[in-house]
């Protein structure tokens, strides 16, 4: 089972300021893409932040626990660089505000693979909340059967599930694998492992070209950059922190308030919202709050 560990007050605040973070980066994903295509959004983002963590790598190299690089690359992935592809892919058809909502089901997966792999245990009331939050991402997947009428197209947004099971599986191997590894060195040499060979895949596109002809490409690159420093290097850092002082499902809470924020991004950049959308996310949170109940 996942040991009990006190919920001080830091720890809400954490929680609190990553959701604002995070909650943000759906909209800016959104900009991001006037101007660049999702491959080059997601090289940018990861190159970005890699090159931000670059001086914590050269000042705890020391520190570093070199023989276990893989399991860094592995937390690296599953934690942001499949998850960036994804995501920039899926919002090219699905709104920045359903976006965030399916973005719920993190601590959803956390459970689940937590089961499978890291014997964290199931409950009735446990299974419930998958259940739940299962309903509520069909009905944002299926209901309506377009962008038109509900902001996503079905195979778009089961990308994002994909993402969210890719989160919930690094939440568990940074809870399993790194309980005594400074957060900043986790964070730090798993965005390294995976942004430099995407910085340099990065200017095998027409990035150059975009970059000196779209009319947009500044402020999409501004909307990268902030998404990349914020939304990736010092949410991260700060998430890390959260789940080694907390445990892997109260640290995936984030999606309590993210999905919230999302919402009202979305709003204002009149984002058709709807009855079923409010509804399905709450099927989501209610699944959520189930699993954190028991």
């Amino acid at each position: 089972m996942i040991s009990e560990k006190k919920i001080d007050n830091f720890s809400w605040f954490l929680l609190v300021i990553i959701s604002l973070i995070w909650g943000c980066s759906f909209i800016l994903i959104k900009k991001s893409l006037v101007a660049f295509s999702p491959v080059q959004l997601g090289c940018l983002r990861l190159g970005i932040s890699s090159v931000a963590f670059s001086p914590v790598i050269i000042y705890y190299r020391k520190e570093i626990e070199w023989k276990r690089f893989f399991t860094f690359v592995l937390a690296g992935l599953t934690g942001s660089g499949i998850p960036a592809f994804l995501f920039a892919i899926a919002q090219t058809r699905v709104t920045s505000s359903v976006a965030g909502m399916l973005n719920s089901m993190t601590p959803i997966w956390t459970l689940i693979l937590g089961g499978i792999f890291f014997s964290t245990g199931f409950s009735r009331l446990k299974v419930t909340g998958v259940l739940s939050g299962f309903v509520g991402a069909s009905a944002l997947l299926w209901y309506g059967g377009g962008q038109n009428k509900m902001g996503v197209e079905p195979f778009y947004g089961f990308l994002i599930l994909i993402a969210t099971l890719c989160y919930g599986l690094s939440v568990n191997i940074v809870q399993h694998y790194f309980k005594t590894t400074k957060p900043l060195i986790i964070s730090a040499l798993s965005f390294f492992s995976i942004g430099i060979p995407a910085l340099v895949f990065l200017f095998t596109t027409n990035f150059i070209f975009v970059l000196q002809t779209h009319e947009e490409a500044a402020s999409s690159l501004l909307s990268v950059v902030v998404l990349s420093i914020f939304g990736t290097v010092i949410a991260s850092v700060l998430f890390y922190q959260l789940v080694q002082r907390t445990n892997a499902v109260f640290g995936s809470s984030v999606t309590y308030f993210m999905p919230v924020v999302a919402l009202g991004w979305g709003i204002a950049d009149q984002e058709v919202i709807g009855f079923i959308h409010i509804l399905a996310m709450l099927f989501i949170l209610f699944g959520v709050y189930l699993i954190k109940r028991d």
